[in-house]
């Protein structure tokens, strides 16, 4: 039996599949602020598009507010600038009306995690099939310098002259916690990092999840150079590898072992630890990636890059599908009436 879904599925592309990043560059100007961690992400991003096989017509890009919901202004397929904190809402409606789709979410600390975060969580609850980038540059970027989820305890910006009160979110725990099936975390420096994880997150089947840190030259410059820069990132980070201990340091001299269900720093120049001892990372085990998510602003920690998890589990555009033919051939189908009032009505 063919169905309406698979009618949709089946329409034919207009023409020839796009193969080269310029086919997703639009003829406009990319106006982000010089050094602007969004231009990578950007290039990145039209660099996997162009490997994908999909036809440019099958693209969209959804957006909020802020300076990442510029976003879809700057890739040359379908797309739509949304109201503050509600790209995933209006995302997950085109996923479900249009399941042959790829659509994908561009999206910051504010826009996705504030004002956007309940339907940041329930979007990850439900496991809707969309491809979701979060900029991280701890900071309201667009409206000039104020606090926002992410922003360190202490931290001065316009809106916190004396310094941040709050504990910032750790958006990985957090879409984590909240049910996500694929979630990592990149920066902007590392493009061969970056394109790996979005061609990942691309051909994930799920909510797919990437944090990336991106500087914010304007407002809130070098807040991740601890992490991302040559010099000081070999023993401030560790690269989260399937199937590898989780190795670290300038000279590959340190690495994490789990000590109960706490993560701790050990040695391997001593000749009390090897490589052996070491905890090895599963992105298949969901424990794992929450205890190596909350190592995030862990003191004495470095912390993860890399994909925390990724598993499968039915996306909800698919039980929904399912459950429209499941239903379309139940006695009955096709009386809204009978489906409105139920077994359990009466008049009056």
């Amino acid at each position: 039996m063919t169905t309406i879904i698979d009618e949709i599925i089946q329409r034919p592309h207009e023409g020839p599949l796009a193969t080269s990043p310029k086919d997703f560059k639009a003829p406009i100007d990319v106006r982000w602020c010089a050094g602007c961690g969004g231009f990578s992400i950007l290039a990145q991003t039209q660099r996997i598009l162009a490997t994908l096989g999909i036809p440019k017509e099958k693209f969209v890009f959804i957006s909020g507010i802020g300076c990442s919901s510029r976003f879809p202004y700057y890739v040359d397929v379908y797309g739509m600038h949304t109201l503050h904190g509600r790209a995933l809402a209006i995302a997950s409606g085109v996923k479900i009306a249009r399941p042959d789709l790829s659509v994908w979410i561009a999206t910051g600390d504010g826009d996705g995690l504030s004002i956007g975060g309940n339907h940041f969580i329930h979007t990850a609850r439900r496991n809707v099939d969309l491809q979701v980038l979060l900029f991280n540059n701890a900071v309201y970027s667009l409206t000039k310098g104020q606090y926002s989820p992410t922003s360190l305890e202490g931290q001065i910006t316009k809106s916190s002259p004396l310094g941040v009160l709050d504990d910032p979110f750790n958006p990985a725990a957090l879409a984590l916690g909240a049910g996500a099936t694929f979630v990592a975390r990149a920066y902007d420096r590392d493009a061969k990092t970056m394109q790996y994880m979005f061609e990942r997150a691309a051909k994930h089947k799920g909510f797919a999840f990437v944090e990336v840190y991106a500087n914010c030259v304007i407002f809130n410059d070098g807040a991740f150079d601890e992490f991302t820069m040559k010099d000081s990132r070999p023993e401030h980070t560790v690269e989260l590898i399937h199937g590898q201990p989780l190795v670290f340091g300038a000279n590959q001299d340190k690495g994490i072992k789990l000590d109960g269900f706490q993560p701790i720093v050990v040695s391997l120049t001593d000749g009390k630890y090897s490589k052996d001892d070491l905890l090895v990372h599963n992105e298949k085990d969901s424990t794992l990636a929450y205890i190596l998510a909350n190592m995030t602003y862990a003191p004495g920690l470095p912390r993860p890059m890399g994909i925390f998890q990724a598993i499968d589990r039915p996306s909800y555009n698919e039980k929904v599908v399912w459950q429209l033919e499941h239903y379309a051939k139940a006695p009955g189908a096709g009386d809204l009436e009978a489906l409105l009032k139920g077994e359990d009505y009466w008049e009056i």
